[in-house]
């Protein structure tokens, strides 16, 4: 029984992450959606829906169901205006969280991996659980109308009403072109952007950012917005990031690191970058590394090189 469940189980996983914004979430609905299918199974009438129909009709209720809450998971630049202080930290339900790569994306499926961006799970929030549904099985996972009318017991032109409200909320939303990480010039801003990481160089940091860049550090709801602030910040001799290197993570299919600290045992935060037009737009760091851990594994050991740490190729 539980060979011919699990299959299903990183597919299941993606959908869940992107109905919940939160990979801890995600696996919690998939346990669930394993463990009822499994005590349901003898019930089960493959002449009635496939296999795979079934699954995701049982974890879409359970998305549904754990999203009776009128929290809804959002990024800092949602929370309210920037700048300001650092504030208290939030709790982790307020925010959209990383995933790994591995959890949610196939490997034997053409799903679009920019479907699972930070960005692109935040502005997912904002539909009503029913559109965010219709949406990511439409549009991520290429369903036929009729298939997702008969998932959620609906009519085809209700299907397609849905859709059409939840694309036009996305477009609003603007969450931006994905990065084409075979491009040349994009690979080479990353590289550099870790290479001024390295050395502190806030100068050519800075020079990186497109001029209404953000910077963010979930759990506190304070974000900054612009060059001249970001700046400041780099430059504060209380917050300052010199000694620190960033060592790449498979997350969120994003340009993502673990951001290293020496004299630290685990890592000081995971960043992820957002890229448009050759300059980097976002800087988003989650400082919840406790809680990151058990999801992402620890980042691998990084060899010592004439005092300082060597760091992994942004092309892996």
């Amino acid at each position: 029984m539980i060979e011919t469940l699990e299959p299903f189980r990183v597919e299941l996983t993606g959908y869940c992450y992107r109905m919940l914004g939160s990979g801890f979430e995600a696996e919690d609905a998939v346990q669930e959606t394993l463990v009822r299918a499994w005590k349901a199974f003898d019930s089960y009438d493959s002449a009635r829906a496939s296999l795979r129909t079934w699954l995701y009709r049982i974890a879409t209720n359970i998305c549904i169901d754990m999203q009776r809450s009128p929290q809804r998971r959002a990024l800092a630049v949602d929370l309210g205006p920037s700048g300001g202080e650092l504030g208290a930290p939030l709790l982790e339900n307020v925010f959209v969280q990383p995933v790994p790569d591995a959890s949610v994306l196939p490997e034997d499926q053409a799903i679009r991996r920019e479907t699972v961006r930070l960005a692109f799970v935040a502005a997912l929030q904002h539909l009503p659980p029913r559109q965010r549904a219709v949406l990511v099985l439409r549009d991520v996972l290429a369903w036929q109308a009729s298939e997702v009318a008969a998932l959620l017991s609906d009519s085809v032109a209700s299907v397609n009403s849905a859709l059409q409200r939840a694309r036009a909320t996305l477009r609003v939303a603007d969450v931006g072109a994905p990065l084409d990480v075979s491009d040349p010039v994009q690979k080479s801003l990353l590289s550099r952007y870790c290479e001024a990481f390295d050395r502190h160089d806030v100068r050519t940091l800075v020079a990186l950012l497109h001029e209404d860049a953000t910077m963010s550090m979930p759990p506190f709801s304070w974000w900054l917005r612009g060059r001249e602030s970001i700046s400041l910040a780099l430059s504060d001799p209380g917050a300052s990031c010199a000694g620190a290197w960033l060592v790449p993570v498979r997350a969120n299919a994003s340009p993502a690191f673990w951001q290293m600290r020496r004299g630290l045992e685990k890592p000081f935060g995971l960043v992820f970058l957002d890229v448009r037009d050759g300059l980097v737009t976002g800087n988003t760091t989650y400082l919840n590394v406790e809680e990151l851990l058990p999801l992402f594994g620890s980042p691998p050991a990084t060899p010592i090189s004439s005092g300082l740490p060597s760091r992994t190729s942004v092309d892996d």
